[in-house]
């Protein structure tokens, strides 16, 4: 049976070189894995779905398995309702899940299926001066800049 939970796991550094945590939703697995029930705002890497397995007090995980959703997260200085008016529609009709919503900040969670073409025309609908977005779990955390790749074997023909 699985249980819901919360789990904290490492999100970054602040300004001030302090670490920074974000505590998630999880289901607990037979194995004592666990699912991601949404997608972090902060934790790089994953989404809702993914599968890790994270040891107790050590606020690190490894990747069991991704789920083929990608985490795309959304970023605003001024009020971020109209930016989820406008994103909730095309985020719909992609099959796409709004996970976190904060006054400045909206977070989806859509499958890789969908096409990063397509998701990107929506996302690159909203970029301004004062809102932007970017890919939670597409670039590897450490240069946010080479691809991670996983979403490689999902897509791939059968």
């Amino acid at each position: 049976m699985q249980t819901l939970q919360a789990v904290e796991l490492f999100a970054g550094l602040r300004p001030d070189g302090q670490p920074m945590v974000e505590r998630i939703p999880v289901k607990v697995l037979d194995d004592n894995s666990v699912q991601l029930v949404r997608s972090p705002a902060f934790i790089k890497g994953v989404a809702s779905g993914d599968v890790i397995r994270c040891e107790p007090d050590k606020r690190e995980f490894e990747i069991v398995t991704h789920s083929g959703n990608l985490a795309v997260q959304v970023f605003c200085k001024g009020d971020i309702q109209a930016l989820a008016d406008q994103l909730s529609g095309p985020v719909a009709k992609l099959g796409g899940d709004l996970d976190v919503e904060t006054p400045r900040m909206l977070v989806y969670t859509l499958h890789v299926s969908c096409g990063f073409t397509e998701i990107e025309a929506v996302f690159n609908a909203i970029n301004g001066d004062d809102s932007a977005w970017q890919y939670g779990n597409v670039y590897d955390p450490a240069d946010g800049i080479t691809p991670l790749n996983w979403w490689v074997d999902i897509l791939k023909p059968e």
